[in-house]
């Protein structure tokens, strides 16, 4: 992902929702949200250039989510697919304190939000951070810098992700209202943007929820940015039970989306 915010029993009958958009070049190959033939319990995009994925849940209850940490300067060619975090924690038994102790070195930064659901219990692990860091209970929110970073398309989402959980009347309504939110492709005024060593030009591109960047060959087709938009709805039940519902809505290079895919999953 490029964008996410989650809210942790926020609300008495929506206890999780996640709102995220993946960023990414149209011409690296993916395939949408499915179960994997190679990992039957794991629910997740996959990357299929390097294998991996930007977001996933396991049968085990297990669930991350993971974003690039925009630094320019500092990334290298050679560097392990970060994607490969999300896989090796649904596939763990580890906790978080112990998942990043055993991180390899070499990786360019990144920020990785995981979750025991069984134990409710959240973390931020990130390589520009000295420790794991327990999440509270309430709105959270990640882009390309660290955890809770107040750039606009972050706070704005967050914000939208209160209002919505505010005013919600049913599951299908928060995610209507979530997918919209994920949608917005206003830029931030010059003035709100960060410097994160790419330009003015750029971080103006980079700013909207909702990103789209021309290819350079082809100005009518976009080369880089939002590629899906996940949501993700827990609802506390009468019955004491808990439905999850996950909704993926995928876009093409020239802006035409496929229909949203919905998966009812119990974690």
């Amino acid at each position: 992902m490029c964008l996410a915010a989650f809210a942790l029993n926020a609300h008495p009958r929506f206890p999780l929702v996640i709102a995220a958009n993946r960023d990414e070049f149209f011409a690296r190959p993916a395939a949408p949200m499915a179960w994997w033939p190679d990992h039957p319990g794991i629910l997740a995009g996959r990357d299929l250039a390097a294998g991996g994925t930007w977001f996933g849940l396991a049968r085990s209850g297990r669930l991350a989510l993971l974003t690039n940490v925009r630094e320019p300067a500092s990334q290298r060619a050679d560097a392990p697919s970060r994607g490969a975090l999300v896989v090796d924690w649904l596939t763990g038994r580890d906790d978080a304190t112990a998942f990043a102790a055993r991180l390899a070195p070499g990786y360019n930064g990144f920020n990785l939000i995981t979750a025991d659901l069984q134990r409710n219990t959240w973390h931020w692990i990130s390589n520009r951070s000295p420790a794991p860091q327990r999440l509270a209970y309430g709105i959270h929110g990640v882009s390309n810098a660290a955890l809770d970073t107040p750039w606009p398309k972050t706070q704005g989402l967050k914000a939208a992700l209160g209002q919505a959980l505010a005013s919600a009347s049913s599951a299908e309504q928060l995610s209507s209202e979530l997918l919209v939110a994920l949608a917005d492709a206003a830029p931030a005024p010059d003035e709100q943007l960060p410097d994160t060593g790419v330009g003015l030009a750029r971080e103006r591109l980079l700013s909207p929820r909702f990103v789209r960047m021309p290819d350079p060959a082809r100005p009518d087709l976009a080369g880089y940015g939002t590629r899906c938009s996940t949501v993700l709805v827990t609802e506390a039940l009468p019955d004491g039970r808990r439905a999850t519902a996950i909704i993926e809505r995928s876009v093409d290079a020239a802006g035409r989306w496929a229909a949203p895919v919905r998966h009812l999953v119990t974690i």
